[in-house]
């Protein structure tokens, strides 16, 4: 069974969400690289939840986004076709993490996908 194991939290100011979200909720956020992208650690590994980031805004009604962990990219992807949803960001590679796609669901939600693998380049 695959599962929410990400989220991303559109912000305009990073400096000021981050602030928020470690005042407000203890987040521990820290800037991924050079990227415009910081990770969020919600919690303890041995506590049940998931971790996320803070993602610059590019669209004003950009949606908050949970990404779903699947063991096969190209199968959901047929799948996802198959139930009605529309891919809305091709397959991508993300180094070191693995496969990734943002896809609306039946209802217009927008989601992400990720098959994890440590070695994509």
């Amino acid at each position: 069974m695959a599962r929410v194991n990400h989220f991303e939290i559109p912000v305009d100011d990073a400096a000021r969400a981050s602030k928020f979200f470690s005042e407000v909720f203890g987040w521990q956020i820290s800037q991924w690289g050079d990227q415009p992208y910081w990770m969020a650690v919600t919690g303890d590994d041995p506590n049940a939840g998931i971790n996320g980031a803070l993602i610059q805004r590019t669209d004003p009604p950009q949606p908050v986004v949970n990404t779903i962990e699947v063991a096969n990219i190209d199968d959901t992807i047929v799948n996802i076709r198959a139930a009605g949803g529309v891919i809305v960001m091709d397959k991508m590679p993300i180094p070191t993490v693995g496969h990734m796609i943002y896809f609306l669901d039946t209802e217009g939600n927008t989601h992400g996908a990720i098959q994890l693998d440590e070695s994509v380049q």
